[in-house]
This record gives C-alpha cells, structure tokens and sequence, in this order.
C-alpha cells in the first residue's frame, strides 16, 4: 500500500477519498435487467455448481437465481469461489448487487457483492442495502477499492463511533474561518466523504476538504511573495535620455495599450529593492518580446544586464536576430557605427563554436554585453555576469524551477525575474500554479495583425476536403505567400519503435502510426504540391541545417515548409499565411493554438486546416471543433484544463512533482481559491510565523514536504 499508492500513515489512508461511489440501485426485477449497468436484485438460489477447468487447476462457481419474473446466472472464479460456495446454498434468499454482462448469449452477474437475508428480513434491510453508496477508491492491482475500504472502515471503527476515532486529527483551517465559512468540522467531513448516508453527505463532505486543499496551498504562496518581498535587489531605473529613450525613438510604430500597461508595472517593479517576480501572459503575437525588450533595456539604462532565456536553440537563435533588428546600431555598442548609448547583444547557446564563445563569456563577465540570449547554456558554472539585473525566461512551461534558480543565484543580489509564456493560462491555474508571481496580461493584438480562419478537414469521411486543402495552400503560395504543412513525427527508424511502444487506445483503433514529416514531404513534391518548393524541418536535423532552413524560408526562397513542432514556438515569418496541421487530433489544445499562432502574423489573412481521420462525433474531432470556433486562447486553455487533469498542470507540468490536489478542481472551483487566497494572505500579513496557528504549521510542513517545497523555494 505504502508503495503503490504512497499511502504511508494512517492520516493518508483518510485523506485518500473516494473517487466516485457506485449506487447499489433501485431493486431491479430479473425480467427488466439493463445491459452495462450496476442493479440490484433479491432472489433464491436455486441451483450452484462448481464446474473446473485447465485440468483441474481453475475453478468456477455458476450460481443461478430466479424471483419468480425471471432467471439470472452468477459466476465466480478462482479465490472468490469459497465464500459465495457456502453461503448460497440452493433455497438461501440474498440481495446481489453487480454490473449485467452478457455470455453465451445469457445476461450475468460476475462476481457480485451478496448479503443473505434471514428469514426476518424485511423491506427496510433490503432497501438499506439497496441504496447505499459504496465508495470506490483509486486502487491499484495490488490493493483493490474494497480492501482500501476494508481498511478505512477499520481505522474509522464501528458506525455512529467514529468522531472519537477521528478526535486527534489536524485539523489546518482556523476555527473562525471555518465558521464563518460555515464549512463541516474536520471528523465529520472524513466521516462523510468516507461512509455517506446520503448524496448531501458528500457534498458537505467535499466542501469542506476542498478549502483545506486550496487554504494550505495559498498560505503556501502567500509565504513565498512575503518572503520574496524581504529579499534585497538593487533598484533599476532606467536613466532619462538614455539606451529606451533611443529605442523608443526608433520604433516605426505606437505600442498598444496594452503593452504600455503592462511596461508600466514592470517598470514599477523594477524600481523597487526586492526582486520583481512577474509572469506575463500573452496571446501568441501580442508582442510579449517587444515589452521584454523595453524592460532590458531600461535595466542596461540603469548600469544591469539582462539576460533572455528560450527554451531551444532555433527559439534563442531568433529571439537574437528579431532583437539585434529592432535595435539597429543601438545593438552595437563599442563597435564602429554603433550608437554611442548602445549596448552589446550576445548570443550564448550549447552549439558556438570555441573561440565565439569565448568571446561571448568575456563580454559577460566585463559588462561589455548589457544583454545576452541563450538556451540553459547560459546557467552553466562557467558563466560569470558583471552585473545580472534582470532575467526573462521564455515559455516558462518547458523550463524546469532548478534552472531558473540556478541562473537566479548568478546575480550579485537576487535579479528581477520576468517569465513570459504564450499558453494562456486560466486565473485559477494561474493563481495556484503561480501564486507566487504577479501576474500581467497583454491580450489586445497590435495592429496589422490578420484574423486566422480556421476550419476541421475530416480526411476520412470527405477525402475531396483533403484535396480541396492542397489547393488551397497552391493559392496561398501564387499569391506570393507560403505555408506549413506540420506532422506529429520526424519519422525514421528510431522515430517508430519507439511510436510503436507507445500505442494508445485511439491509435490501436486506428490501427496506423502518426503521419511523419518525411513521409509526408515525399508524398507532396510527387503529388500534390510537386511544382512548389518544398523542405522539411524537424529537432534531429543538426542546429546549422535547421537554421539554414529557417533562413530560407524567411527570406522566401521556400514555399511549403514541412516540420515538427520545433515551429510552435516563436517562429516568425510574416509571409506565412497557411498552415495544415495534419493527425490533428494528435495534439492538445493548447499547442494547435500555440501553432496556429505562426501564421497571419503580417497584413495577410491567415488560414489554419485541422486535418483529421478521426470520425464525426467522437472526443478528439469535438476538441477540434473548439479550436477552429475561437481565436480566444484562454477560453480554449479552459477547454483544454477541462479535458485533461488538473495534476498534469500542476503537477508534472510544472515541477516533476506529483500533484498533491485530490477533490480540488481548478477549474470548477475558482471561488474557492480566489477566496482561500484572501484569507491566506490576510492570515500571512498579519502572522508571517503562523505562530498562532500551531495546526496549520504542521499542514503546510506536511504538504511542502521536501519536493515540493524544493519547488516553491524556486518557483
């Protein structure tokens, strides 16, 4: 148990509750049984045999029962042949209770749960037990639902006794919170959540766990911002006429509203003497990089550097070349023709070469460079700043904490910290994932941005649609535009044993392999795209080819790029205007909007085709459906929190953790933890210590147990 469900003490056999419970049901009558579901039923035995098999070595109960509408077999194998053997004995009358299957064409029960009822038992036994809710827990092969039950039950002790064998629990909400929230003790939503009278019963029961689950958390993230607050940073303001002024003299356009918004809190952040920890949220396109950029800019101004982290090279490769463009000679300082107030722009990734990297690593530790671009390259031991002021991680979801701690630790004082991502992210998750960060959001687009129409080709059901799709990208391109055609695989060898082990249930009914870019660049320069200038790109292609391809595309002297998602990130090549994402439906939400975002970024509409063989009315063509009926990136990060579990946002996603949440739902519960947030930093402010709060100490020790609080420490 201990092992297998990381279920140690006696405390995380209570706090691990049910999943669902199963309603034994109305008493159902033999003749009326409904397929695939759970009934209940009262009949007698009338007839029970053993009949053995494999030689003698398995064996099987067959037990028939009638209620005189009609007859119903019962089958019990191996271990579970003993007690349902001497128990129900032809004549006994019982109550049975189970899923209908059908065998051999006859409906029956296999292994259902059983009480005999003696000859006194009335209506009122039979209905008690007819409608009871029987709690099923997440289980595993080595520990069954009933034997957790089983276990439970026994620490719990016998009904009507159990608030004396729940008295000495923690219990972590303050008392007055908990009245005035009007929520359940402690030992009786235990009692509730574990042995529910009712369906009210497990409401209470919930309630009541959810605000402990969400009130740990939150007073967990309130310590960290006050904690962070403590921290010394060196005030960064940025001088009057200097390196910004200049910048911001150069741009050929006005920022948006929004992006002027969002510089003046990090500009206020960056002005005061502990660390900004801000995330900003943007829409892929709404010029995240540019507000980015002011603020390195106004920290270089300030005597800082600045350091810009993405999480790939190609990514780190553009992120230096879109910078070193906006910035002109501003971005070369102490060269000839650079500006007097401009700065040195370096590039720092795993793939330089010796002698450019030397360089790079000494015009880091001289303050030569005010700022540098790089991969986790740039958190090696080997890199020294003058002087790190601020850092700007890039997509923070693919960055792992230790990182950005290990570059954090690179600053004299702790540097300013920005982390961008372009996944929309609920309020909720935001608010539980990264409670310690303020957080910003850029969701106007800048002008000129084109709107992206996006539409589901079902390749299988209407194979003319897929034609229709490769004509419509030959329009695009003679009109002077190009397109993507992007693929769920690379597609060699490698590549398909390892597909092949990893087979899910959908691809076993489909019974094919993800499409593969090199299969499918074959299939379009012989077939329908064979006049246009066709190339592929994908992550095991070497760093120099990759970049050589991702120049010529840009400089248009490719039509049709066909990729992996090594594209979904940042890429930018305004000329791009159609993308066709086929095995749609092999991708999540969020990355067919993060993808979709890389076309229609100039004055050219965009077009995005969801390519899919999977049939009409099923899970993955309705989540489609979704992403081709809105633009809005956060509505769709709902969607797609809605569709799979909190714990991969929380948990994997974020720190390597498992997540710790068990009846919290981030979405569904957002009240809960807008309003645990309050109350936490209330408590927090007044009671940094939680000196008077002893119970709520040892919860909060016991959820930052030492990962997660590894992971908070450097969230």
């Amino acid at each position: 148990m201990a092992d297998h469900l990381d279920l140690h003490t006696v405390g995380d056999l209570l706090h691990h509750y049910p999943r669902r419970y199963a309603e034994r049901g109305e008493l159902t009558r033999l003749s009326d049984l409904p397929l695939d579901e759970h009934v209940t039923v009262v009949a007698q035995v009338a007839d029970a045999r053993v009949h053995t098999f494999n030689g003698g070595r398995g064996r099987r109960l067959e037990v028939t029962i009638t209620d005189g509408s009609g007859r119903l077999q019962l089958v019990f194998f191996g271990k579970g042949v003993h007690k349902p053997r001497t128990e129900l004995q032809p004549g006994t009358r019982a109550m049975f209770a189970g899923k209908v299957s059908v065998f051999n064409r006859k409906r029956q029960l296999a292994h259902p749960e059983f009480k005999a009822l003696g000859a006194g038992s009335g209506t009122e036994a039979v209905e008690a037990f007819a409608n009871q809710l029987l709690p099923l827990y997440p289980a595993c092969k080595q520990m069954e639902s009933w034997q957790i039950q089983q276990a439970v039950d026994t620490v719990l002790g016998p009904a009507g006794h159990e608030e004396s064998a729940l008295a000495g629990l923690i219990d972590p909400l303050p008392e007055s919170l908990r009245e005035g929230r009007g929520l359940a003790t402690l030992p009786e939503a235990l009692r509730k959540v574990h042995r529910p009278g009712t369906k009210a019963d497990i409401a209470t029961a919930r309630d009541r766990l959810k605000w402990d689950e969400a009130f740990v958390l939150q007073v967990a993230l309130a310590r960290r911002r006050q904690a962070d607050a403590q921290l010394p940073a060196a005030p960064r303001k940025p001088a009057p006429d200097g390196l910004l002024t200049a910048f911001d003299a150069r741009l050929p356009f006005t920022l948006t509203e929004g992006q002027r918004k969002v510089s003046e809190e990090i500009f206020a952040d960056l002005a005061t003497d502990h660390p900004m920890h801000r995330l900003l949220q943007g829409e892929v396109g709404s010029g995240k990089t540019m507000v980015a950029l002011r603020a390195m800019l106004g920290v270089v101004d300030a005597g800082g550097q600045a350091a810009m982290l993405a999480p790939t090279e190609v990514l780190a490769q553009q992120h230096h070349r879109s910078i070193t463009e906006m910035m002109g000679e501003l971005a070369e300082g102490g060269m000839l023709g650079g500006a007097e107030q401009g700065t040195k722009v370096v590039l720092l990734t795993g793939s330089m070469g010796a002698a450019a990297r030397r360089q790079a690593l000494l015009d880091l530790v001289t303050g030569e460079a005010g700022i540098v671009i790089g991969t986790h390259a740039l958190i090696e031991d080997k890199v020294q700043f003058h002087d790190l002021g601020l850092v700007v991680v890039d997509e923070q979801h693919r960055f792992g904490v230790e990182q950005r701690d290990a570059l954090r630790s690179k600053g004299k004082q702790p540097p300013h910290l920005l982390v961008m991502t372009a996944t929309p992210i609920p309020r909720t998750v935001a608010m539980t994932v990264f409670g310690d960060l303020e957080t910003s959001v850029l969701d106007q687009l800048p002008s000129g941005r084109s709107p992206i129409a996006s539409h589901v080709v079902p390749a299988k059901d209407k194979p003319h649609f897929l034609t229709r799709a490769w004509e419509r990208v030959r329009e695009e391109v003679a009109a002077g535009h190009q397109g993507y055609v992007v693929c769920p695989r690379i597609g060699d060898e490698e590549d398909e044993s390892k597909a092949a082990k990893e087979k899910s249930a959908e691809d076993e009914a489909e019974k094919r392999p993800p499409l593969a870019v090199v299969d499918v660049a074959e299939q379009l320069v012989k077939g329908p795209l064979s006049d246009l200038r066709v190339e592929v790109l994908h992550g095991r292609m070497q760093p120099e080819a990759k970049d050589e391809v991702m120049r010529r595309f840009a400089a248009g002297e490719v039509d049709v790029l066909v990729a992996t998602t090594v594209i979904e990130v940042g890429v930018n090549v305004p000329n791009a205007t159609a993308m066709v994402i086929m095995d749609a439906d092999r991708f999540g939400v969020s990355q067919l909007h993060q993808l979709r975002g890389r076309v229609g970024r100039g004055s050219a509409a965009g077009l995005c085709l969801l390519v899919t063989d999977m049939p009409e009315g099923s899970p993955a063509r309705s989540r489609l459906g979704s992403v081709a009926a809105t633009l809005d990136g956060f509505e769709l990060s709902r969607i797609d929190l809605e569709q799979r579990r909190e714990g991969d946002v929380l948990g994997q996603a974020q720190s390597g953790v498992r997540s710790s949440l068990r009846v919290l739902a981030v979405i569904d519960d957002e009240e809960v933890i807008a309003a645990a947030r309050e109350e936490a930093a209330a408590i927090v402010a007044a009671d940094p210590e939680l000196a008077g709060y002893p119970q709520l100490r040892t919860a909060l020790d016991a959820l930052l147990d030492k990962e997660r609080a590894e992971f908070l420490d450097k969230g």
